[in-house]
Formats: C-alpha cells, sequence, structure tokens
C-alpha cells in the first residue's frame, strides 16, 4: 500500500495534487510519501516485535536528509556502506550507536571517522579488511564491535546484479571458513566480536533463499558459541522485495518474514538486526515527468518524456518494470494504445518502457513512474550535463523540496580549468 492515489481526477501524493507540486517544483521531480515511508518502517518493526532487534534502513536506497531524519526520529537505525552515508548518517541526527557499517571496500579513513564518530558494529567482509580494522582501532586506543559476514551459499533466485550470497559474488567470507575467521577475529587487538553478518541480494519474492539462510546462520552460532566466541547479534541484511506491477502476484509481506525470522534464529537469544531498504523506500516514492513529445515511428509510437536514464536508471541498468501512470485519471474504458516510453539522453538505453500500453497522451501531459522511491534519485548523474532532480517530500497536506535542482551555472563552476590549460 503507498499514498499515492487519484482523487477528483487527479493523483496526489497524500493530500497534495501531483500537478500542483509539478507547477511550483517543475519537472522531473522526485516525490516521497511521509505516511508510505513510516508504514513501511512501522511494518518491519511490529514484525520483530517480542524480540530484542534494530531495524537500520539501508542508506544506499535513498540517502536523503530529510528521510533519514523521519525514520531515526522513530527508532531506525542506519546501515551505510560508506564514509560519505556515515556522513549523512550523522548529519541527520542519528546517533552512532544505531549505525551498522557495511560494504566491502572501507577505506582506513573510513573506519577511523566512524570509530571517532561512535558505530554500532562493523560487518567485516574479509582478512585483509579485519586486519586493517584491528591496526586502526589499536592505534586510537579503541576496540572495534564487528560481525564478520558470511557468504552461506544461497542462490536468491533473483536479478544477478542485485545476488550477493552465491559463492562466487564478492561479499562475506564462505561459511566453510568461517570458524577459522572467527578465531583470527579473537586473536586481534582492537577487535571485538559481537556477531554474525549475512546478507543474500535484493528483491528477493521468496521466502525460502532467506530461510535457507539463517538456518545456516543458526547452526554456526552454536559451533561459534561452543568455541568461546560471544555471539550476541545477529545481523540477517535486508533484501525483501516490493511489487514493482499493480498485479496480484505481491512479495511476501514483512509479518511472514518476522515469523520465519523467529522460527529460524528466534531459539538463540540473539539481538536482531535487519536491514530494509527498498522495501521502505521503494513504493513510496515516485518520479514525475512531462510528455515533451508524442513521435510517430516506423510501426510504433514514441512518447519522448523530459526525464531520463540519468535521472531513474533502473530501467537501462537492471531492465526494471516502473508502472507508468497519468497524473489525470483516465476516463473509464477509454482505449489505451502502445508507446516506446523514452527519455532525451542520447543513447538508445534511455528507454523506460516498450510498446507499454497508455491512454491517449499529448505533449506537456504529466506522468508518474510508480516505485521510484528506493535506488532513484541516490543512483541520479549529470550525464550530459542535465541538473539532478529536485526531491520532493509530502507530508499531509504540505510538502517541502529536500534537495533543488542544480542550475546550470552550478554545476559548470565546480569544474576547475588550470591555469596553464
Amino acid at each position: 500500500m503507498d499514498h499515492f492515489l487519484y482523487r477528483n481526477g487527479q493523483l496526489h501524493a497524500e493530500d497534495v495534487p501531483l500537478s500542483e507540486i509539478a507547477a511550483q517544483v517543475g519537472t522531473p521531480f522526485y516525490c516521497y510519501s511521509s505516511a508510505t515511508l513510516l508504514r513501511h518502517f512501522h511494518l518491519f518493526d511490529d514484525a520483530l516485535s517480542g524480540m530484542d532487534h534494530l531495524v537500520c534502513f539501508a542508506v544506499k536506497s535513498n540517502s536523503n536528509q530529510a528521510i533519514l531524519k523521519l525514520l531515526a526520529d522513530q527508532g531506525a537505525g542506519m546501515d551505510v556502506v560508506s564514509g560519505g552515508e556515515y556522513a549523512r548518517a550523522r548529519a541527520a541526527g542519528v546517533p552512532g550507536e544505531r549505525i551498522v557499517f557495511s560494504g566491502v571496500g572501507k577505506t582506513r579513513a573510513e573506519m577511523e571517522a566512524a570509530l571517532t564518530g561512535g558505530i554500532r558494529q562493523f560487518n567485516v567482509e574479509s582478512e585483509p579488511e579485519m586486519q586493517a580494522l584491528s591496526e586502526v582501532a589499536s592505534s586510537l586506543g579503541v576496540s572495534a564491535p564487528i560481525a564478520i559476514r558470511i557468504n552461506p551459499d544461497v542462490d536468491a533466485k533473483t536479478h544477478a546484479k542485485i545476488s550477493t550470497g552465491k559463492s562466487e559474488n564478492k561479499f562475506g567470507i564462505p561459511i566453510s571458513r568461517a570458524r577459522e575467521v572467527y578465531a583470527l577475529a579473537a586473536s586481534l587487538p582492537g577487535i571485538e566480536v559481537v556477531g554474525i553478518d549475512v546478507h543474500i541480494g535484493s528483491q528477493l519474492t521468496d521466502l525460502e533463499p532467506f530461510r535457507a539462510a539463517y538456518q545456516k546462520v543458526a547452526e554456526l552460532t552454536e559451533q561459534l558459541r561452543a568455541e568461546g566466541h560471544q555471539i550476541t547479534r545477529l545481523d540477517l541484511g535486508g533484501g525483501l522485495g516490493i511489487p514493482y506491477t499493480r498485479s496480484n502476484e505481491a512479495p511476501p509481506l514483512p509479518h511472514d518474514y518476522g515469523v520465519m525470522v523467529k522460527e529460524t534464529v528466534g531459539h538463540l537469544g540473539c539481538e536482531i538486526e535487519i536491514e530494509p531498504g527498498r522495501l521502505i523506500s521503494g513504493n513510496a516514492g515516485i518520479m514525475v515527468t512531462k510528455v515533451i513529445y508524442v513521435k510517430s515511428g516506423e510501426g510504433r509510437d514514441f512518447l519522448i518524456v523530459d526525464g531520463a536514464m540519468n535521472d531513474l536508471v533502473r530501467p537501462s541498468m537492471y531492465e526494471a518494470h516502473h508502472d507508468i501512470v497519468p497524473l489525470r485519471e483516465p476516463n473509464p474504458g477509454v482505449e489505451q494504445q502502445p508507446y516506446d516510453i523514452v527519455g532525451p539522453v542520447c543513447e538508445s538505453g534511455d528507454t523506460f518502457a516498450k510498446q507499454r500500453d497508455m491512454p491517449p497522451l499529448v505533449a506537456g501531459d504529466l506522468m508518474a513512474f510508480r516505485s521510484a522511491g528506493a535506488y532513484g534519485a541516490v543512483m541520479a548523474s549529470e550525464y550530459n550535463t542535465r541538473p539532478l532532480i529536485p526531491e520532493v517530500l509530502v507530508q499531509g497536506d504540505q510538502f517541502a523540496v529536500i534537495r533543488a535542482r542544480p542550475s546550470y551555472e552550478d554545476i559548470i563552476a565546480r569544474d576547475i580549468v588550470p591555469d596553464w590549460a
């Protein structure tokens, strides 16, 4: 469920007509619903009720500080994967003890920043990383709390580019070597083992891969405890998928996920950490764009819109589907026709949909790309010197721009021409 609905023939974000935002902000732009974000966070939080737990929002899915603050004020933690995301979370007022630092390539500078600024734990992905963290922590005279990311060799059955738990993926330490690596961790100065981390991929639509991975984690927990390790936390990652279409086939609900977590690891008495991103922010955001031209081609018609692949790269990068709807509600029974929906960037890959059935549209009509709140704005670029598009947050009947559109002058001023050029 989201809060983007038609009222009186116009698509609204909560109580605000999206056409009103377009008139003030211009197109294209991203729009997020506070009510949807909070609803999705509380679905996860409630799903783990009865267990000691922390829901850590995956900042990589949407890193705007207004979003982070909105969730943090409800008690959310944050899962970050870079020094920049850590700085964003802290700037949004998230305390260090609610920030988990993940990622395969943490630098020593990032480690030092987190250790001095406050951190809940590092999810360590390799022995060289653990050695580096030991040296940094020791030089600061502190201990770094860690969970070691285990690769359970479980096929998440998702898109190859977002699958992370198979043996050929770059993430984590093979589960067959886990006991050996935990023994190394216990011997290093400046390292405090607190738990186990696992994350098998993104946009999962079936609970069984999660179940298989978590059962392996449960077995490993008991083995490590028998060998004297203090395993008090289990970071189970994120990855639960969202419906990108309005079909009847929906991914599992957070409640069902929570039941499965309790069944697989609930008996261990560990604090549970989960790191949802897409399920919290994905359907809480849309991208609004305007038709520039309607072009008739050889055997097909094109809707050329002012949004482009640099604004929303998922269709080009992942062949991803986004439902696309007009802001003006079509009349009942209106005959639809197929269009290729494309952007203005000089790339054939700048195509959002092919032969998508839409009501007849004309230049100037507004459209919304649904399910664009995750991996939309955060993956955008200024390719073709196209300014990053604004982000807008709605709460009830009010809205605010939470990232402004830069001018061409702002973009060009960042370039530095050396004196000798």
